[in-house]
């Protein structure tokens, strides 16, 4: 029984692979989109290299780290902090807006800036609703009482 209440209170392993996988499928459509419509995601760093393309591996395979990073953070903060779903949500928007800096001083087109814009506010799109949700630390609940 306290297995039980306990798994309700706190987002489920399910729920996790879910914000993953969607985190992941959701930039690939995106990406996908781009191509298709003759966007080229070419940016330059202004760092002396040559510009690099931004393609399909390299959008799921970053994706894939930030969102298991961003898993783990969540279940790192149930374990350890009061107000877990608050303190996460928070640090997942600041993490937004600092992801997005680079766009001001990167070299690229403005349908490849406004694509890689609008991946990065996908992830947060789809990982916010789905790991701030859930958690087993609002006082009041089992888990809150047993942390006392």
């Amino acid at each position: 029984m306290i297995a039980t209440s306990t798994n309700q209170a706190s987002p489920s392993l399910l729920r996790y692979a879910y914000a993953v996988g969607g985190a992941v499928l959701a930039t690939a459509l995106m990406w996908v989109a781009a191509h298709g419509l003759g966007v080229e995601l070419l940016v330059d760093a202004r760092n002396g290299q040559p510009a690099q393309v931004v393609g399909l591996p390299q959008v799921v395979g970053s994706t894939l780290v930030v969102s298991l990073l961003a898993s783990a953070t969540r279940k790192w903060l149930n374990r350890f902090a009061d107000r877990a779903a608050t303190i996460w949500t928070r640090l997942a928007i600041t993490v937004l807006l600092v992801s997005l800096a680079p766009m001001a001083y990167v070299q690229a087109s403005g349908s490849t800036k406004a694509t890689l814009a609008l991946m990065h506010i996908a992830v947060a799109a789809v990982l916010v609703p789905l790991l701030a949700s859930g958690s087993g630390d609002r006082p009041g609940t089992r888990q809150h009482a047993d942390k006392q």
